[in-house]
């Protein structure tokens, strides 16, 4: 437990890994990447840093289905080699073998080194590796009358249409297998049919123009939404970082180093993940002490930028007629209210309890949480309701608002709260409520009060499940 200067309380409560896990996801780049790598793909500004990353990942997903495809196809030379050729079957599958054996190599490379400026050139391997035993095959088969070139395609098609490259690599890619068929089977492949091998061509060249025009518009694609999501990374960092200015405000209006003459005081404010609307004010002036609670409706920027106006509204209220009964002062801050609220267009109400403290008695009015007083002579809580009417709710909240007055004897201790302490919630969907409030501070009570609002908020926050609202507590204990 610590104060900060503001015076509240503050309670101190891969490289690539295995298959892409979702590959229809651009984001999921590397798999099984924990959040830490996540983040640090996130951070990338740079795209080509950024494509690297993601033509890695890719990488990994290539050689996997090439280790697994390339052996599963040998059930498909055994059905389709014919008759007379059948004694190359033990030839076919060692071709598969090495084939698959320099692919698995790859992928353990791949999986093992990080993305950098030449991680293209596996694909470029990769092509080569299976382009070169299907070809063998073809120039065992026939040259090319073989129809053994339609494997041909589908490493073009695996390669050019899985890596997220430029339409360029797509084309050079695709050119180098039909380059190494036409070559060696030029030369080793023997006579063939020159229909055929148009035929052969059409479909070769059809399938590298297809793939590259998908891979270009594909390219720009990616580029286009590494640049959207780089603004959205931008919009939410300059929100998040006005976010916590807001938050910094809302907190640095808080009292600094709370005190009344007679008083020993505690006060703490959790404020939830966003900007909230909890507001508390402790300070004397003109003879009389006074205390202010209250929360406004919602949450965000607009429920903060109120809270705001109600601490520099109330501080100006009280200056300008210190004798001002608590009803008073709250009738004049919903005036003032409910013509900026009118101007910024918002709905929101303030619940919002004022205190006027003189010695031993307590002025108060205003509708917000109950009121606890723990009784020192007795040991029991005392329950004290509040009643009246939300702050800009309605025009004139005077004649539903009383001015009430109770007394605090030496040793008496005080508890203010917002909603957010007792509609704090578990797992099991229950709230914490006031019962298991008033039982903390009884439980409590004759600790120091640094060491009560301790306990209290300790209770609070090993009760709920999730924060969802501000917590605030103020404490006032009557000196002996």
């Amino acid at each position: 437990m610590s104060s900060t200067p503001g015076g509240i309380t503050e309670i101190s409560f891969s490289t690539p890994g295995s298959l892409l896990q979702d590959t229809g996801d651009v984001l999921a780049v590397l798999p099984e990447k924990t959040n830490r790598q996540e983040e640090e793909l996130n951070r990338i500004t740079d795209f080509s840093k950024y494509l690297n990353a993601l033509l890695h990942g890719w990488l990994q997903t290539l050689t996997a289905l090439g280790f697994t495809l390339y052996p599963a196809f040998f059930l498909l030379d055994w059905i389709m080699i014919p008759a007379g050729s059948r004694q190359l079957l033990p030839l076919f599958g060692l071709f598969r073998l090495l084939t698959t054996l320099f692919i698995i190599l790859q992928y353990f490379q791949i999986r093992h080194s990080r993305p950098s400026r030449w991680s293209f050139i596996h694909g470029y391997i990769f092509t080569l590796i299976g382009s070169f035993a299907i070809v063998l095959m073809t120039v065992l088969l026939g040259g090319f009358n073989s129809p053994y070139y339609a494997g041909l395609n589908l490493v073009i098609i695996a390669v050019n249409l899985l890596l997220p490259w430029h339409g360029l690599h797509s084309m050079l890619n695709g050119l180098v297998t039909v380059s190494m068929y036409l070559f060696i089977n030029t030369i080793w492949g023997g006579h063939y049919d020159s229909n055929l091998l148009v035929n052969n061509l059409y479909f070769l060249f059809s399938t590298v123009i297809i793939a590259s025009s998908i891979n270009h518009v594909k390219f720009k694609l990616i580029r286009r939404e590494f640049e959207g999501r780089q603004q959205l990374q931008q919009a939410r960092d300059a929100l998040w970082g006005e976010m916590e200015i807001a938050k910094r405000i809302q907190t640095a209006l808080l009292p600094f180093k709370p005190s009344l003459t007679g008083f020993e005081i505690e006060a703490a404010m959790l404020p939830a993940n966003e900007v909230g609307g909890d507001y508390y004010d402790l300070f004397e002036y003109g003879g009389c002490g006074w205390v202010f609670i209250g929360d406004v409706s919602g949450h965000g920027v607009e429920s903060g930028l109120i809270m705001m106006m109600t601490q520099t509204s109330i501080q100006s209220i009280v200056r300008s007629n210190p004798q001002a009964l608590p009803s008073q002062v709250l009738d004049q801050l919903n005036q003032v209210l409910k013509e900026n609220m009118a101007r910024l267009g918002s709905d929101r109400y303030l619940t919002l309890s004022a205190l006027r403290i003189e010695d031993s008695a307590f002025t108060f009015a205003g509708k917000h949480q109950d009121i606890l007083i723990y009784r020192k002579a007795t040991g029991g809580v005392e329950t004290i309701p509040t009643e009246g009417a939300w702050i800009g709710a309605i025009d004139r909240p005077l004649p539903f608002l009383t001015d009430r007055i109770a007394t605090l004897q030496h040793g008496d201790t005080m508890v203010l709260f917002t909603d957010g302490v007792t509609e704090a919630m578990n797992e099991n969907g229950d709230m914490f409520g006031e019962e298991r409030l008033v039982s903390s501070l009884r439980a409590h009570a004759k600790l120091p009060t640094e060491h009560l609002l301790y306990e209290m908020i300790q209770e609070i926050n090993n009760f709920q499940k999730n924060q969802s609202d501000d917590i605030t507590l103020v404490i006032l204990r009557k000196k002996q």
